[in-house]
């Protein structure tokens, strides 16, 4: 019988979300990783209410580890899905996360977009947005994809 071997991303899942933070918290100019959580989390449940299943499935399977789990816990499945808005209506959204303790910055949606992009593999994340409506890939900011 042959064993397949640990995947290298679940081996060092910690590490690379380490890392993400970090990167979080640099352009976010947030101070603790508490602070920079509660907006990756609530960015990710905004953008995830507007998918159906299959495609937050896929979007997930282009996150790391420990990102595709954050994207995917306390998830009811059963909640209304909700249309992509302006911006200005998202950001509410995210700000009502934990709001008495949510300090998202004011660009929380382009923060993380630009932490995800500086963690992910572009091929396969741009790959997984071009198969999501528009309104996924303006979420974002990546340019229309052929």
């Amino acid at each position: 019988m042959k064993h397949m071997p640990m995947p290298m991303e679940y081996r060092q899942a910690s590490v690379d979300f380490d890392r993400f933070m970090e990167d979080l918290k640099e352009v976010s100019m947030l101070s603790t990783s508490h602070q920079a959580y509660t907006m990756l989390q609530a960015v990710l449940q905004v953008f995830r209410r507007r998918l159906t299943v299959q495609q937050a499935l896929d979007f997930a399977n282009a996150l790391s580890p420990v990102l595709r789990a954050i994207f995917v816990s306390d998830w009811d499945v059963s909640e209304e899905m909700r249309a992509f808005g302006s911006e200005t209506e998202m950001m509410i959204e995210v700000r009502a996360l934990r709001y008495n303790h949510n300090l998202s910055t004011d660009s929380a949606i382009q923060d993380v977009g630009e932490a995800l992009r500086r963690n992910v593999d572009p091929e396969a994340f741009n790959r997984t947005l071009s198969k999501l409506p528009q309104e996924a890939r303006a979420f974002w900011r990546v340019p229309a994809l052929s």
